[in-house]
């Protein structure tokens, strides 16, 4: 039986973005885009200021498809998003995810004070984005993808702002985290995602930016299934490289 990836979005992102993860998908593996309101498939509905609504929102969609083997996968909010809905679906006594993959995020528990960007006029919202490395280059270049991106990047933005750590339980979950050699996350910072889980985590880094993702998407959805396969056979492995 394959094992479902649930892929949640990054700040801005939609089901579209994690397309060339599709196209990588195995005979091991179903990638699965997730859309959370106001963009992609669902772009009619409202969206989402809060980043618990979001999670819970993510929950009622896949509640009922947690019963066949999965996986989580996240980048940047995305992987936030993951750490949320996990605690969510152990809450209600569901089957937990063979593993979190999470890309382009620190762990839950570094508080940081990040900058408020959400609220700043345009050309200083993107200025500000482009310095975070928190925007791809092609949107940055492109006004009219600017103006239809903007609401949507900001509202995420601010929902990112609502979120408080509480320390919880670990849970007893493999975790694979990945970053960018280039983007404004420490290896240490990281590293704490292992607070969350008993099982030692997987740590690399990759060449590139914020958006490492996307020039490496085969290795990823291939590093993916290959941990997955040994998830199911219970050979769990946990290198720091």
């Amino acid at each position: 039986m394959k094992v479902n990836i649930f892929c949640l979005p990054f700040a801005g992102g939609s089901r579209y973005s994690y397309q060339g993860y599709e196209k990588y998908a195995s005979p091991q593996v179903s990638i699965i885009p997730v859309d959370l309101p106001g963009r992609g498939s669902r772009f009619a509905d409202p969206l989402l200021g809060d980043i618990y609504e979001m999670a819970e929102d993510v929950f009622q969609q896949l509640q009922d498809r947690l019963h066949e083997p999965y996986a989580l996968y996240g980048h940047s909010m995305g992987a936030l998003l993951c750490y949320l809905l996990t605690k969510r679906i152990l809450q209600e006594g569901l089957p937990a995810p063979l593993h979190l993959f999470l890309t382009g995020r620190a762990a839950p528990s570094v508080v940081k004070q990040d900058a408020v960007i959400h609220t700043l006029p345009k050309a200083d919202f993107f200025e500000a984005l482009a310095k975070l490395g928190g925007c791809p280059e092609e949107l940055l270049r492109n006004e009219d993808l600017k103006d239809f991106f903007e609401p949507i990047i900001r509202s995420d933005l601010g929902a990112l702002h609502t979120y408080q750590h509480e320390e919880t339980t670990p849970f007893d979950i493999p975790m694979t985290v990945m970053t960018g050699l280039q983007e404004n996350i420490s290896f240490e910072d990281a590293l704490a995602w292992q607070k969350e889980s008993t099982v030692l985590i997987t740590a690399r880094k990759f060449t590139g930016d914020h958006f490492f993702i996307y020039d490496h998407e085969r290795e990823i959805v291939q590093l993916m299934a290959g941990l997955l396969t040994g998830a199911r056979k219970k050979q769990h492995t946990a290198v720091y490289a």
